[in-house]
């Protein structure tokens, strides 16, 4: 490719990026990328620096989508790439996705009987912390994870510290009044020890905000009220430390066959 050619194509993608990124998803980094290609996303444009190192990362983690990238992953200039994402992973590798459909995600988190618990976030305010529950959430299979208040919890930070496993469960934001139908666990210092409380599939898990707990709205429409064991005189536990206890008390994904 000649040094003309090479710039209008790197021109023609930046306006490109331009273009689409104000109503996309960001997929920033290989990991995000990759889970998101996993999971289904649409994902439209697909940029890096180094798009053989970026290909090589593929065969050494995800072999299966060594061939969608080879066949995606557009290579521009560092510089160019910084003007368009600022913040660059450490891979050197972004992209650009169609944010999961919200009325799928609607007809997943209203759906009973439903296989796994829904986590509700009561208005969090720690976005690396909202995107590490929704990277929980996949893993342990829950169906959903639903944030109340005014953080958008598909906001690029939260996609970012969930490494693009947005697409893997339904994540959107709801009042308390709309919240999905089940039954209302609330996670209360006040509240029965989990450890003698079974879970069931359709419960809705909810947790407070990380400086002021669960709002009175909220608890006031507890079915039960549930407390994590800790040690007296500390104080809490992180968010998703707390939502990690939680599905694991729950009992998480049926364990995989042996191959």
């Amino acid at each position: 490719m000649t040094e003309d050619v090479a710039e209008d194509v790197t021109e023609a993608v930046m306006r490109q990026w331009r273009e689409a990124a104000p109503s996309a998803v960001l997929l920033d980094g290989f990991h995000a990328l990759k889970h998101a290609l996993r999971f289904g996303a649409d994902v439209r444009l697909t940029l890096a620096s180094d798009r053989r190192a970026v290909l090589a990362l593929a065969r050494e983690l995800a072999d299966d989508l060594s061939g969608v990238l080879a066949r995606s992953v557009v290579e521009i200039p560092a510089d160019a790439l910084r003007e368009l994402v600022p913040r660059i992973h450490t891979t050197a590798v972004a992209a650009l996705a169609v944010r999961r459909d919200a009325d799928a995600n609607a007809q997943t988190l209203s759906r009973l009987p439903r296989p796994a618990p829904i986590v509700v976030l009561d208005n969090p305010r720690n976005l690396g912390n909202v995107g590490a529950v929704v990277r929980l959430a996949a893993g342990f299979g829950a169906t959903g994870v639903v944030t109340t208040g005014d953080m958008d919890p598909w906001h690029p930070n939260v996609v970012r510290a969930g490494a693009g496993l947005h697409y893997a469960t339904a994540v959107e934001r709801r009042s308390i009044d709309a919240l999905p139908p089940g039954p209302l666990y609330v996670l209360d210092p006040e509240g029965e020890d989990i450890r003698s409380v079974d879970i069931p599939d359709d419960a809705l898990l909810a947790f407070g905000s990380e400086r002021h707990g669960i709002s009175p709205e909220l608890r006031a429409r507890a079915t039960r009220l549930v407390a994590l064991p800790m040690r007296p005189q500390v104080s809490s536990y992180n968010l998703a430390t707390s939502v990690a206890m939680t599905l694991f008390h729950w009992g998480g994904p049926p364990a995989a066959a042996p191959a």
